[in-house]
């Protein structure tokens, strides 16, 4: 067998050099690059020794050489010799038969880049300018492949049993299907639970949002451990509500007032619009429901016949929209629009503006995944003035609402 051995000594001296003549430590023809391909060779030799067991040369197994293949590292690109085995029963676990990229940072960076909305073509230029190789597109594509089961198993993970808020909305994004660009609708779910923390609580992937998917996503989140949701904002889709109500019927469900009043102002030409809005301010910055509701009979006196259809919209949808009259300020300011969850999507687009059109549904979903998993970490802290709101919840739902006052 050839002596394996590694002149350290040599190998420091060597490198002291080159450093003081201002070589590189790493990248292309980095000074660390043959320690590094000595130290996994050995290691794979080894591997090789431990395979080559007393069965495996009762059965005819022998060494058979070696395999050479380019790997891709923090300390540059170069060949690495592998061990063979006759019988090619020889798995190398340090570094995979069809592995090519052996350094668990580099893959990290990667994945920091991409999550930060990178494009491919920007993070293959950074990755040769700072390591001196080219990633390909597929092998870029198998670093972000690396998060799909961890997307799967986010996807499963227990929930808690209650969420005092919860918001819910869709964000849309084009996608290539055989050939052509379609429309996805990615459902995302936003809660608070009972100690004020936030989370989002899913997210899915449909061609088109409507309440008949949103009951699908629901009966998933009672499946994997919601029992009740206290109050829920959403959008004025129909069918929503029920859909709400049909999987957790105690739920005290609050449709949108932004949303409302952005629908409103469809039907106001840009002439009436400014009177308009300060007019329908007095109905829902009103101090009570009886208040709202008499000033919108005078708004109506005011402009009902000029825009008939605005406030058959509003009257139609007035049990929803007035919902959040009935609770305290503190509560109202949380529950009257779905603003917070809105926010959230402000964020995600921010990071998902550079690309056009995604190559499938599992890379839209990898990267919004990997996009709210930044601002999750940051979400360890209870939401603005909790413990006002916790007491008033307290109050009103009880037991419901699983609050521990003393922890406040």
């Amino acid at each position: 067998m050839k002596d394996r051995k590694f002149d350290l000594e040599a190998f420091k001296q060597d490198a002291m050099n080159k450093l003081k003549r201002g070589e590189p430590a790493s990248g292309k023809e980095g000074v660390f690059q043959p320690l590094l391909k000595q130290m996994l060779e050995e290691i794979l030799q080894a591997e090789m020794d431990g395979h080559m067991n007393q069965q495996e040369r009762s059965s005819g197994n022998r060494r058979n050489g070696k395999t050479s293949k380019k790997v891709k590292s923090t300390a540059g690109e170069f060949e690495l010799e592998t061990p063979r085995d006759r019988s090619g029963t020889f798995e190398p676990e340090l570094v995979g038969k069809r592995q090519i990229i052996i350094s668990e940072e580099l893959e990290a960076k990667v994945l920091r880049l991409y999550s930060k909305g990178v494009s491919t073509r920007d993070i293959c230029e950074l990755i040769e300018d700072t390591y001196g190789f080219t990633l390909s597109a597929t092998t870029l594509s198998g670093i972000t492949d690396r998060v799909i089961p961890l997307i799967r198993e986010w996807q499963q993970r227990p929930l808690e049993s209650v969420y005092c808020f919860v918001w819910m909305d869709a964000i849309h994004y084009k996608v290539r299907e055989d050939g052509k660009v379609v429309s996805r609708a990615v459902y995302n779910i936003l809660g608070v639970n009972n100690k004020g923390i936030k989370d989002l609580l899913g997210m899915y992937v449909s061609e088109n949002e409507g309440a008949r998917f949103w009951l699908q996503v629901l009966n998933d989140l009672k499946v994997r451990g919601i029992e009740d949701i206290l109050i829920s904002s959403i959008d004025n889709l129909k069918g929503f509500k029920e859909a709400i109500e049909t999987v957790f019927p105690k739920t005290d469900v609050q449709s949108c007032i932004v949303h409302q009043i952005r629908n409103t102002l469809k039907y106001i030409p840009y002439k009436d619009s400014r009177a308009f809005l300060v007019d329908l301010r007095t109905v829902y910055q009103a101090l009570t429901k009886e208040e709202a509701e008499y000033n919108l009979d005078a708004l109506e006196v005011k402009w009902g016949k000029k825009y008939t259809p605005v406030f058959s919209s509003w009257r139609n949808n007035w049990e929803h929209l007035s919902n959040f009259f009935k609770y305290p300020e503190a509560i109202r300011r949380i529950m009257y629009t779905t603003n917070t969850i809105e926010g959230f999507h402000r964020q995600v687009r921010k990071i998902t503006k550079t690309k056009g059109a995604f190559t499938g549904d599992m890379a839209l979903l990898k990267l919004i995944y990997l996009a709210t998993q930044n601002m999750i970490e940051k979400w360890t802290n209870p939401i603005s003035n909790w413990g006002l709101v916790a007491s008033q919840l307290d109050i009103i739902f009880g037991e419901r609402a699983r609050i521990n006052i003393n922890s406040i």
